[in-house]
């Protein structure tokens, strides 16, 4: 059996972190290159599959995989992005009150030895509680989420935010809603040759 490949999770959020970690296996996480609002007017599954492969095509690390992945939340059709201010925040949450969005997950690997980039999408419609403005300003003020799409945390109390969250019917995984759907993640590993069963 070959040595395992270097892996690299390019991502600084600790929630992705952790998802990995849960694997056991060694890796390293670093911060990719990527302009996330170099791409206006893609549409939603578009957009985040294609930051996906850019954060992964952007660490030049020598013979590695690199996984890359990236969050959109699509309001009928409209991509809301990070609210960076609790005013923002708490309009975003005022708009899905009541009402059903999909929430995009991307994740793409890619291989710096032979140049190889493969991804796939996960889809999960989230529908989230009719709330009134108390109770959405009360949120924003605990969780703070100003650098997360649709502004919310589900890793936090952002879960109470929901009373329905329907998987995507390929895999029904639920750490795709956390960031990085690990099913996904560990298929187009195994394309490239990793299986995490052999190690």
């Amino acid at each position: 059996m070959s040595p395992p490949r270097r892996l690299i999770l390019a991502s600084t959020s600790r929630y992705r972190k952790a998802l990995l970690e849960r694997l056991g296996v060694s890796f390293d996480a670093m911060a990719p290159d990527c302009d996330e609002t170099a791409h206006p007017g893609l549409g939603p599954d578009a957009l985040a599959r294609i930051l996906a492969r850019e954060k992964a095509t952007s660490v030049a690390i020598e013979d590695a995989l690199v996984i890359g992945s990236d969050q959109v939340v699509d309001l009928d059709g409209e991509v809301l992005g990070k609210p960076h201010t609790a005013a923002a925040a708490e309009a975003q949450l005022r708009r899905m009150a009541g009402r059903s969005h999909r929430l995009v997950t991307a994740v793409a690997v890619h291989d710096t030895r032979t140049g190889r980039t493969l991804d796939a999408v996960d889809v999960h419609t989230m529908t989230m509680r009719a709330l009134d403005d108390a109770r959405i300003a009360a949120y924003v003020a605990h969780d703070a989420p100003l650098d997360c799409a649709g502004s919310y945390l589900l890793e936090r109390r952002g879960i109470a935010l929901f009373s329905r969250i329907e998987a995507d019917p390929e895999t029904a995984d639920d750490t795709a809603i956390i960031g990085l759907p690990l099913m996904k993640t560990l298929r187009l590993l195994a394309e490239h040759g990793y299986d995490v069963l052999d190690g």
